[in-house]
């Protein structure tokens, strides 16, 4: 018998970058190493794969439970929509699908489900009938990174730009090793007084898988003068969308300017590769300012969230799940 693994493997080998990056069988099957992944699948009449929601399942005393992978940024639901469908048709399309996944899930048994929902899914409410609960989150993005230079003027001038302008002539940028980007970023933490969030084994495994793939990035800036590594990054990316998932830099000196060249690095870098640029945003205020000065668009993605074990509903809630 086939597998859920085994038909998404192939759906996704026959979709391409239809299916978004974050919910690539490749993409969970390396973020998820060494842990238990599946995936809910959807069928139309005819026995056709019409949409899917990959999850990592989790367990622990006894309670199953789904929750982002590391360094994952939205999984969710996917839909094979057929072309040239009015909105009402789509509309009724989604929720079939829908419907099927949310069966799918309610067999797992769980004692709580959280996940972040791609952008792309702005109609959660399927979900909401079968009474999961929504928070809305924001990330920064870039809708179009062909011309960088054009989106200097986008920029708050005293901060982003002037650092750009100032500071990234001082730098190379240079491809690096998935060893290198884990050294410097083991020296960021070190200075920060902070212990690795991902362990050395599993960053350097999703870089490499990312880069050979050809859908990730690895890059360092270098003082010119001096031939210090000054930072470092990774990012993915498919054709519609690259994501920073990894910054690190030196504290000394103007961290700010280092960190700003290292997005623009990025940029720069990817730029011919893909479309747009998503700096991974964050609920946090100071983090927030920071990447709207580079005049990124706000944009708003659903975290969708059901604690199903009584004994867990206040402990959760009061973290936010």
């Amino acid at each position: 018998m086939v597998s859920n693994k085994e038909t998404y493997k192939k759906l996704c080998e026959t979709e391409g970058d239809r299916i978004p990056l974050f919910l690539q069988y490749w993409w969970m099957d390396a973020v998820c190493y060494g842990k238990q992944w599946d995936v809910a699948l959807a069928y139309s009449k005819d026995g056709s794969v019409i949409g899917a929601l990959p999850y990592l399942i989790g367990s622990k005393f006894g309670l199953r439970y789904i929750v982002q992978p590391q360094l994952t940024q939205y999984n969710g639901p996917w839909y094979r929509y057929a072309e040239g469908l009015s909105v009402r048709k789509q509309l009724q399309f989604q929720y079939d699908v829908d419907e099927q996944l949310i069966a799918c899930l309610k067999e797992l048994k769980l004692a709580f489900f959280s996940q972040n929902f791609s952008p792309q899914v702005t109609n959660w409410l399927p979900y909401h009938w079968a009474e999961y609960k929504q928070t809305t989150r924001y990330s920064y993005r870039y809708d179009d990174i062909s011309v960088p230079e054009s989106l200097l003027g986008q920029m708050s001038p005293k901060n982003r730009r002037y650092k750009i302008e100032t500071v990234m002539p001082s730098l190379d940028v240079e491809n690096i090793g998935s060893a290198e980007l884990v050294a410097t970023q083991n020296e960021f933490l070190r200075r920060q007084g902070k212990g690795n969030i991902l362990s050395q084994e599993f960053l350097k495994r999703v870089c490499d898988t990312a880069v050979m793939r050809g859908n990730g990035v690895v890059i360092a800036v270098c003082d010119k003068e001096r031939g210090k590594r000054m930072g470092a990054a990774f990012a993915v990316y498919d054709s519609q969308c690259a994501y920073a998932l990894v910054t690190a830099y030196d504290k000394a000196g103007d961290a700010a300017a280092v960190n700003t060249c290292l997005f623009w690095a990025l940029i720069t870098t990817l730029s011919g590769r893909t479309k747009s640029f998503d700096f991974e945003g964050s609920m946090d205020r100071g983090v927030e300012n920071y990447f709207r000065s580079f005049g990124a668009r706000p944009i708003a993605y659903h975290h969708i969230w059901k604690i199903d074990n009584p004994l867990l509903r206040p402990i959760l809630e009061k973290r936010g799940i």
